[in-house]
């Protein structure tokens, strides 16, 4: 699994002109499922994102997670972070999970950040969305499952 993770201010998804998630202060996290992923990926996935520290403290460092700062995370299904541009001009997402596999492990990911007591809210999957937000900072993370696995060097 891929995350692009914003700190913002706030953030919405329009579908068909209707809001159908929305936060204030929190976390844009967009998400993308590869084929190889499993339900441990997501879980490791939210385990990590729900307890970032990216959120100033009263020093104004990044030093609180978002439970501490009483925020909310809003989590968009992205299959195109999976895509692979290494050839052509043209990404092919050909690591991209499958649409039924691709959404069960989004809401195992969203449930599992639910239970850390972190309000969620969604984009709808499969659908065509217009994301608006305000990033803080602005501060933008990437993970990836895949690096959350292997042993830190150094």
């Amino acid at each position: 699994m891929r995350a692009c993770i914003q700190r913002v201010s706030r953030a919405k998804v329009v579908v068909g002109g209707e809001v159908c998630g929305q936060i204030g202060l929190g976390m844009v996290v967009l998400l993308g499922v590869a084929g190889d992923d499993t339900e441990a990926d997501a879980l490791r996935l939210a385990e990590k994102i729900a307890g970032l520290r990216i959120f100033d403290d009263s020093e104004g460092k990044m030093n609180l997670a978002l439970a501490d700062v009483g925020g909310a995370m809003l989590v968009v299904s992205q299959f195109t972070l999976l895509g692979d541009c290494r050839r052509g001009r043209r990404p092919d997402f050909l690591a991209a999970a499958g649409p039924e596999m691709a959404e069960r492990l989004y809401r195992v990911f969203i449930d599992a950040v639910a239970r850390h007591g972190i309000s969620v809210a969604t984009g709808r999957f499969r659908e065509h969305m217009e994301v608006e937000l305000v990033n803080d900072g602005p501060v933008t993370i990437w993970l990836d499952s895949r690096d959350l696995a292997a042993p830190r060097k150094g």
